[in-house]
C-alpha cells in the first residue's frame, strides 16, 4: 500500500511538471497574441467591415509599414531623421531606450555598449546581468534582471572591477535567465580573458 501511495505521489508531481510549463507557455502566447490584436485594432476597424480576414489584412499593413519605414531608414536623410527624432523626442519616453537597446541585441546587432552580457559581482556571488553603460568615470551602468523576466530587474552603478563581461552572445543570456538559470555554466566560462582579478 505503501509502495503504491509513492509510485502515485511521484507520478503525479512528474506529470505537473511536464503539464504545468506546457499550461504557463500557452497562456503567455495567448497574452502575447491578445496584446498584438489589441495593437491593431485601430487598423483592423479601418478595414470594411465585410472583408474576410481583417485581422491578418491589419498585420500585413502593419508589416508593410515596418518594412517601408526600414527602407526609409536605410536612406541618409532617413537615418539622419530618426536620429534627431530619437534624440529630441523617443529617448525622453520612459523605457524607450531599454526596449530599442533590447531589439537591437535579439536582432542581432552585437556592438559594444548597452545590454552587453555581464557577471557582476554582489557580496560573495556572481550574478548575471547586462551593462547597461560605461560612465565617465570608468564604472558601469548594470542592469541585473528579475527571474525569469530578462527585461526588469534592478540597476546598480558598479565600480569596473566587480563588472565581468562575458563573451557570449545576448539572446544566450536572456535564454539562461529565462529558464531559472539552467545552463548558466556558459556565462561562468564565458567571463572575458582578464576581467577577473
Amino acid at each position: 500500500m505503501k509502495g503504491l501511495a509513492e509510485f502515485t505521489k511521484t507520478t503525479l508531481i512528474g506529470g505537473v511538471l511536464v503539464v504545468l510549463p506546457i499550461y504557463v507557455a500557452i497562456l503567455l502566447l495567448a497574452k502575447t497574441l491578445s496584446g498584438v490584436l489589441a495593437l491593431l485594432s485601430p487598423v483592423t476597424a479601418a478595414i470594411p467591415a465585410g472583408a474576410q480576414f481583417r485581422q491578418l489584412i491589419a498585420l500585413l499593413i502593419v508589416l508593410a509599414v515596418c518594412l517601408l519605414a526600414g527602407i526609409i531608414v536605410r536612406s541618409r536623410a532617413g537615418l539622419h531623421a530618426k536620429l534627431v527624432v530619437e534624440r529630441t523626442v523617443l529617448e525622453k519616453i520612459p523605457g524607450y531606450t531599454l526596449v530599442r537597446g533590447l531589439a537591437e541585441r535579439v536582432s542581432g546587432d552585437e556592438r559594444e555598449g548597452s545590454f552587453r552580457p555581464a557577471l557582476i559581482e554582489l557580496e560573495d556571488a556572481l550574478a548575471p546581468g547586462f551593462i547597461i553603460e560605461e560612465l565617465e568615470d570608468g564604472r558601469y551602468t548594470v542592469l541585473i534582471p528579475s527571474v525569469p523576466t530578462p527585461a526588469a530587474g534592478a540597476l546598480f552603478i558598479m565600480p569596473r572591477n566587480r563588472v565581468h563581461p562575458v563573451d557570449v552572445p545576448f539572446t544566450q543570456a536572456v535564454t539562461v535567465i529565462s529558464k531559472w538559470g539552467a545552463g548558466a555554466g556558459v556565462l561562468a566560462r564565458g567571463v572575458s580573458v582578464g576581467s577577473r582579478t
